[in-house]
Order: structure tokens, then C-alpha cells, then sequence
């Protein structure tokens, strides 16, 4: 079954807000509402139209006065165009706003660059006191709104566009906790967005069937990061490699080895966006394919990794990044 991250979002927001009057619903004109979500919110729902930095100012404003908004708007222009307010507004003051950022990563593919949110996760996760927190699908999605009604200071959640696949049976995801999706002995596999970890299970089934047992971690959430989880899964193992929907650079692959550096030290590869802007047309089902944050590219970087260390001498550093 397939649904969406953001509608997920949407549908589990609206009954909260009859059983919670301190919530509000603050909308950029995103069109995830329409009138028929309008009218069933009431006055707990407003739509400040195409003006994010307002929207965060708004939101803060309410915040400081008692109540909960849930803040709705694009992901690129949450992270870019309204990151003051965040900055000051909401972070300085630990304020309880949800900003619920919808089509992250490539999921705006279509509409270039601009739209495109590809450095979101490393803006928000340098923020003191920001919660960020990626899911892999819809379950997980509803599982965070839910959990965000008892959760101190602001919090970041990098929702999709359209319906992706959900995940297999797995323990119910808690902010702040890594799921384990699978146990192997051989390397661990760090992920977190529904392409990524997809990707990274069906890469450990085809690395299990090559005698490769591989430890998948979903990081759902980047901050916190679940340190202690990381640690005990790579300690053991000579490699981790990291698949994300960003940039190379500042998000789940540089956390990983931020904490690995100075907690317990091994070869971290980082799988991600190339370091360009995005020049190729296309959704984000093909965006993912050409970029290649694929199961098959994981496969890839794994067993070079681990055959270019079964041999003497320096391995090549572009095999390690390719």
C-alpha cells in the first residue's frame, strides 16, 4: 500500500484538533487543505497565503502565547526563505511550532531547483533546540504528529509529495530512537526518507544472498540522534555506509560521521546528492534513479568498499565515492 507522508500528516492533524483547542493548523496555501479540511479545522485553521517568513513569525507569536501551531509550507522555503524566523522566532525561544515541510528532497523534481529541498536537514539540525525528524512513510508519519503533542521546543518534519510505498513490518518508530529494520554482523547500512531505506533493505536482501549480512538503520531523526543505537551497530563492523535524498554534505551522512569520528572511529562511506545543483527534468521517481540513490548503487559501494579492503595497498578514493 502506498500513501503519501503529507496527507498522512494532514489526515491525523484534523481529528487532533478537535480534541486538542490549543493546536492550530497555519497554512502557506499549500493546497494540502481544501475547503472541505478548512471547514472541518474551523478556527483552529488559517491560511496566510505565500508568505513563509510570516507564516514562522505568526506561528511563534502563537507559540509564546500558549498554543500549538503546525505550521504547513515547502520544505525549500521553510529552510531558505523563512530560516531567520525559525532562527530567532522559534528556536531562540524553544518555542512548541511544528513546522511540517512538505515536499523535501527531490519530491518537487519537477518544478527545479528552486523548489527542490536538498539542504533542509543539514540548516535544521545545527538549530539548538530543533527537533528533526524524517519519515519513511505514512505510518511513521502519523506515529511523530502524534508523538509531537508531548514533545518540548520546536520540531522539523520533512514530510514527501506523493504516495511512496510503506515500509515492512517494523517496531513502532519513536522520535529520538533509530529503528532497526534488520541485524547482520558484516556492515551497517544508515538511512532515513522512504526512497533511502527502501533502497537499503532491498540492498541487504541481495547482499544477504552474497553472504553479506548487513545492520539496516532507519535514522528518523537527526536531532537528537540516537548516538547510542549508531554506536553498538558499527562498533563491531569494519563499514557504514549512509543513503540519503541530500546533499553529500551536513545531513544524515554528516552526522553519521560526525558522531562515528569521535565516538567510535571506522570507514563511513556517504551516499547522496551529488554536489551540483539539480539540472536533470524530470518527478522524483526519476530524479532518484538518475541521481542513482538506488539499492543497486548501495550493492555497488559495498562491495567495492569491502574487496578494495580484502586487498593490499591505498583503496582508490574514487571508488569509495562513486
Amino acid at each position: 500500500m502506498s500513501r503519501a507522508t503529507r496527507e498522512a500528516y494532514r489526515d491525523s492533524l484534523l481529528p487532533l484538533l478537535k480534541r486538542h483547542p490549543e493546536l492550530m493548523c497555519l497554512d502557506s496555501d499549500t493546497g494540502l487543505f481544501n475547503a472541505d479540511h478548512a471547514a472541518a479545522a474551523g478556527d483552529q485553521y488559517l491560511n496566510l497565503g505565500i508568505a513563509e517568513h510570516n507564516l514562522m513569525g505568526m506561528a511563534a507569536g502563537m507559540a509564546a502565547c500558549g498554543r500549538v501551531p503546525f505550521v504547513n509550507t515547502m520544505a525549500a522555503f521553510a529552510t531558505s526563505r523563512a530560516l531567520e524566523a525559525i532562527k530567532i522566532d522559534i528556536a531562540y525561544n524553544r518555542l512548541p511550532v511544528r513546522i511540517m515541510a512538505t515536499h523535501g528532497g527531490l519530491a518537487a523534481g519537477h518544478l527545479g531547483p528552486t523548489h527542490q529541498a536538498l539542504e533542509d536537514l543539514a540548516v535544521m539540525r545545527v538549530l539548538p533546540s530543533m527537533t528533526v525528524v524524517v519519515p519513511a512513510d505514512a505510518a511513521a508519519t502519523e506515529a511523530f504528529v502524534e508523538q509531537s503533542l508531548h514533545l518540548p521546543g520546536p520540531l522539523y518534519v520533512r514530510l514527501g509529495r506523493k504516495p511512496t510505498p510503506e515500509l515492512p513490518a517494523a517496531p513502532p518508530p519513536v522520535i529520538g530512537q533509530a529503528q532497526t529494520l534488520r541485524e547482520g554482523g558484516d556492515l551497517v547500512l544508515a538511512c532515513c526518507g522512504p526512497y533511502p531505506v527502501l533502497a537499503c533493505l532491498t540492498a541487504a536482501d541481495v547482499l544477504a544472498r552474497q553472504g553479506i549480512e548487513a545492520t539496516v538503520l532507519n535514522m528518523h531523526t537527526l536531532r537528537p540522534f540516537d548516538t547510542e543505537t549508531l554506536v553498538a551497530a558499527a562498533r563491531p563492523v569494519p563499514l557504514v555506509v549512509t543513503l540519503e535524498e541530500h546533499w553529500r554534505g551536513g545531513g544524515l551522512g554528516g552526522a553519521v560521521a560526525e558522531t562515528l569520528a569521535e565516538a567510535a572511529p571506522t570507514r563511513v562511506l556517504r551516499l547522496g546528492m551529488p554536489d551540483q545543483f539539480v539540472d536533470e527534468v524530470g518527478n522524483q521517481e526519476h530524479l532518484v534513479a538518475h541521481y542513482d540513490l538506488t539499492a543497486e548503487r548501495v550493492v555497488r559501494a559495498v562491495r567495492t568498499a569491502l574487496d578494495t579492503a580484502a586487498r593490499p595497498g591505498k583503496p582508490d578514493r574514487k571508488e569509495l565515492i562513486s
